[in-house]
């Protein structure tokens, strides 16, 4: 499996590189969107030619290789899929709904270090927008999308790291 990150969609820092290239250089938080593919129950059907050729036990690797990177606070997100019976269940399953998008799309946290997300928005109006995306050369992009609100909590939850120390 690749290890390269994809390029920015938003202009700022980014590094595109293989992520175990800098994975050990102090980072105080690592929040990991590792790709899902291979892993997520959505696509069962495909599980044994994906286990007969090895795809996904590579994803399986790659998933805990980052879930034990030398960094104190680690949250790791995956749509449901069998991280839960392969290592362990999430430590939390949050949806956009939650942070004020009115979709449905359960998203799994694996979490070290770092506290439960806390709903910032909940709103109604509650589709599976996400699972009726039409075919398209970019679907798989699409519904692998980090929902704004989301990534907002976390970066306000999980981004002062000195002051989730204080409050521990």
């Amino acid at each position: 499996m690749s290890c390269d990150l994809l390029p920015t969609d938003v202009p700022g820092p980014h590094y595109q590189g293989d992520v175990f290239d800098v994975i050990g250089d102090g980072w105080d938080v690592g929040i990991f969107h590792p790709p899902c593919t291979h892993l997520a129950v959505s696509g069962a059907r495909h599980f044994e030619a994906k286990r007969a050729d090895g795809r996904q036990q590579e994803a399986i690797e790659f998933f805990l290789k980052l879930a034990r990177a030398p960094i104190p606070k680690i949250a790791i997100e995956n749509p449901v899929c069998i991280m839960s019976s392969v290592w362990r269940k999430p430590d939390q399953t949050i949806q956009p709904w939650m942070f004020g998008h009115g979709e449905t799309k359960a998203t799994c946290l694996w979490l070290k270090g770092l506290p439960h997300l806390v709903p910032t928005n909940i709103v109604p109006g509650r589709e599976p927008r996400v699972h009726r995306m039409p075919p398209g050369p970019n679907r798989w992009k699409e519904r692998s999308r980090t929902y704004e609100g989301i990534a907002a909590a976390m970066a306000d939850q999980w981004g002062d790291v000195r002051q989730m120390e204080i409050a521990a």
